[in-house]
């Protein structure tokens, strides 16, 4: 699903960008909610996972099986750490993994790969894209897909006026017969 969005910015730099894990949901701009069967997931039907665009910021929020997960990644106040390159940790009955990195792109380069995972998001079941008005190349995306013991989610915040793009991957996975759930629950925000 592609929609345009009817807002600036409210994260202005790809360096501004903080990562955390727990908290609450945040005012949305748009939101998508799947269901964990249709992403291919049949060991976790009835699951729900919801896509939120928080201005050039994104939120996901899982609830199925072993427990409750929500991911945001965004301007967050007081937080001023940048995204971490890699996380594993164990929250709510689930093995939770998150890799970030910065792209750094001319502006014709930049403006191709924009219009390509624009395309990608448009036509793909289970997807989320926010443009922002003024400029094509200025967007929030995401995209989820699963398996059997797993649901995964890629997103793309765009600043074009840096040449940035921040590339993210995130999964969820049911913890083996082995591991025991953490019950701290994770990292608060």
């Amino acid at each position: 699903m592609l929609t345009t969005l009817q807002t600036s910015y409210t994260d202005t730099r790809a360096g501004d960008l903080a990562w955390c894990l727990g908290g609450s949901p945040l005012p949305a701009l748009a939101v998508r909610d799947l269901r964990l069967d249709r992403l291919g997931t049949g060991r976790l039907s009835g699951g729900t996972l919801q896509l939120r665009l928080l201005g050039a910021s994104h939120q996901v929020i899982l609830a199925a099986g072993p427990g409750e997960c929500l991911e945001t990644v965004a301007c967050l106040p007081g937080r001023r750490t940048p995204l971490p390159a890699r996380v594993a940790e164990q929250v709510g009955g689930w093995e939770y993994e998150f890799a970030a990195r910065i792209e750094e792109l001319t502006p014709h380069v930049f403006a191709a790969r924009a219009q390509e995972l624009l395309a990608l998001v448009e036509g793909h079941p289970s997807a989320l894209a926010g443009v922002f008005p003024g400029d094509p190349s200025a967007f929030t995306a995401l995209v989820a897909n699963g398996d059997e013991r797993r649901v995964h989610w890629r997103t793309w915040h765009a600043y074009p006026q840096e040449g940035r793009l921040v590339c993210t991957r995130s999964s969820l996975t049911v913890f083996g017969s082995q591991s025991e759930p953490d019950p701290s629950g994770g990292s608060p925000c």
